[in-house]
């Protein structure tokens, strides 16, 4: 079965993208300090195929956007594209997830 990655790009002052792995969309993670709340208006405009978010995390990344990415595939994804070194990523109960703000 395919991989699918929701994605949502908020545009106001700076861009932020926003993307998760499909299957972990709308659940909690937690731990003693931090909390991932995957809610669908923030991280789900559109749901598309792997192809299709390396692509828009190239294009984005080009622009200097600011990354929000959660989930095991996103976060591989991520990684290969360069968006993030492997040392940047951070776990919420088995969870990655990795911020990058600029």
């Amino acid at each position: 079965m395919e991989n699918k990655f929701c994605v949502k790009i908020h545009r106001s002052y700076r861009t932020v993208v926003a993307i998760c792995d499909s299957d972990i969309l709308g659940k909690k993670f937690e731990d003693e300090k931090r909390q991932l709340d995957l809610r669908e208006n923030f991280y789900k405009e559109q749901e598309v195929d792997e192809k299709k978010i390396r692509k828009i995390m190239q294009m984005q990344s080009r622009e200097d956007a600011t990354f929000n990415i959660v989930g095991k595939n996103s976060i591989k994804i991520s990684v290969e594209e360069q968006i993030f070194p492997e040392e940047a990523i951070s776990n919420i109960t088995g969870i990655p997830f990795a911020l990058k703000l600029i």
